[in-house]
């Protein structure tokens, strides 16, 4: 049992949060949760729909007056309360995190002090909200610039980053005055429930945080219709994006959309290779390959080809699978069923058009949950892992032979959320970080996220910026006040 796993056993809560209320569906239905490594069930969750989110909404809108009231030091310093008992039950967030979403338990732990980076991060912005002053064209006139919180926000949240897509969300949300309604994903709701716990801890208010747990399709378009929500946040598909897009536009709401990647990962003839390597293997393979940043296309130059794709190999054939509570693991189960499936069709498509598989296998562990990190060589563009994100550990190598062809190849995708390339010329850096088509670029570095700095994609991978100094912008309105008629001495 998950409970018995957990130092404080509080964390682990099987209700939605309402306006400070651990609530049933009024219908008393309620959704399974499973673990992903053996399929047991864990728990069950509320399934909410809209009238426990329009319950939500409405607590949130209660609770805004006050919260935007509060001076921002005070709402920095609750924040920074809710950062510190993220990090100091790491742990049992960690021990949550792995039963319900499979990654191993030190990259779940990652996750916790990562997500909390955000917290720390934002606590400090709040303080740095400043507006300003505009030379007015006459004597009696004075122009102000003033940042106002933009009101209930809405949060939807995928289940491969169950913690910290939630912390990135809401942390700017609470340090600009907004209070927030999140919806986690049904498959990962408890950290995002443990999160609340803690918050209400660290002494955020009833009603400033709101977590409605069920199924997405009532509960999205109840968050969507509401006029009282003025701004949402999702983390998820493009598709989805793109629905929940077309669902606010009747109600004119700000947007922030974290969509899919196809993102590129390029090689150059004169790059460090154990440092390429290194990168590919921490870009491709993290949380088994089940990000959106992650390497979905690995292009390598013909002259380092198969020495690189000897020593990729050489390191992915020494990754562990299995069950992320064991040590040694460094590639967990796959979300689900469906996850597994299309992962394997994308790899039986890429062998039937022409790649060979390097490095793969199913040996020692069951297959309908677990995949095993695979190379393969010989990929092109015609493969559908070229033009869909495989969200697997699956690394395929395109050969290149020139700069051009390779910039060619990684801006020939409809997404742009994350691109890395590694090189030691200094010209090449600036050449090609400039015309990869994305809104994160990575030079020698398999890593482009953090919390100080700016988060999104371009094309159809979002829109907004999530982190950084732009991230609490997002949750702000900017007002014009004009001061007429002042009399000079």
């Amino acid at each position: 049992m998950l409970m018995e796993q957990l130092k404080d056993r509080g964390l682990f809560v099987q209700r939605a949060l309402i306006g400070g209320e651990w609530v049933e569906a009024a219908s008393g239905a309620v959704l399974a949760v499973s673990d992903p490594a053996d399929g047991s069930e864990l728990g069950t969750i509320p399934a909410c729909g809209e009238a426990e989110t329009q319950a939500a909404i409405a607590a949130a809108e209660a609770a805004f007056p006050a919260w935007r009231a509060r001076p921002a030091a005070e709402r920095a310093a609750l924040l920074e309360r809710w950062h510190d008992l993220l990090l100091s039950h790491a742990g049992d967030l960690a021990r949550i995190m792995t039963a319900e979403q499979g990654k191993p338990l030190a990259e779940a732990e990652g996750e916790v002090r990562y997500g909390a980076g955000f917290i720390k991060w934002f606590a400090e912005e709040a303080r740095r909200i400043y507006g300003g002053i505009v030379p007015a064209p006459t004597a009696d006139r004075r122009i102000l610039v003033l940042k106002e919180p933009v009101g209930v926000s809405a949060a939807i949240t995928p289940w491969n980053f169950p913690n910290a897509m939630i912390t990135r969300k809401c942390a700017p949300a609470l340090a600009a005055g907004c209070t927030v309604v999140v919806k986690p994903s049904e498959l990962t709701p408890y950290s995002a429930l443990a999160l609340g716990v803690l918050a209400a801890r660290a002494g955020i208010p009833e009603g400033v945080i709101n977590i409605v747990t069920g199924l997405p399709h009532a509960i999205g378009e109840t968050l969507t219709g509401s006029t009282s929500v003025r701004k949402l946040s999702f983390t998820g598909s493009t598709r989805v994006g793109a629905l929940l897009m077309r669902q606010s536009s009747d109600t004119l709401k700000r947007l922030s959309l974290e969509l899919g990647g196809n993102a590129p990962f390029i090689v150059f003839d004169d790059a460090d290779l154990d440092m390429a390597v290194a990168g590919a293997i921490a870009s491709k393979f993290r949380n088994a390959g089940q990000t959106c940043v992650c390497a979905n296309r690995i292009l390598v130059q013909d002259g380092i080809h198969d020495a690189f794709a000897a020593r990729l190999a050489r390191a992915v054939s020494a990754m562990q699978v299995g069950d992320g509570r064991k040590d040694g693991v460094s590639i967990g189960p796959l979300i689900n069923a469906a996850a597994v499936e299309k992962v394997r069709a994308h790899v039986e498509d890429a062998l039937s058009l022409g790649a060979k598989r390097v490095v793969g296998g199913e040996a020692g562990f069951d297959p309908a949950r677990f995949v095993a990190p695979t190379v393969l060589t010989g990929a092109n563009t015609r493969m559908r892992l070229a033009n869909e994100e495989t969200f697997g550990p699956v690394a395929p190598l395109f050969r290149f032979r020139h700069e051009a062809e390779a910039i060619e190849i990684a801006n020939g995708t409809p997404y742009g959320l994350a691109a890395y390339f590694y090189t030691e010329n200094l010209h090449r850096a600036w050449r090609v970080g400039e015309r990869l088509e994305f809104g994160m670029v990575g030079l020698n570095t398999g890593s482009v996220s953090m919390e100080v700095a700016p988060f999104g994609g371009i094309k159809q991978s979002g829109i907004g910026r999530e982190g950084g100094a732009t991230g609490i912008e997002e949750y702000l309105e900017t007002k014009s006040f004009h001061m007429g008629g002042l009399k000079q001495a």
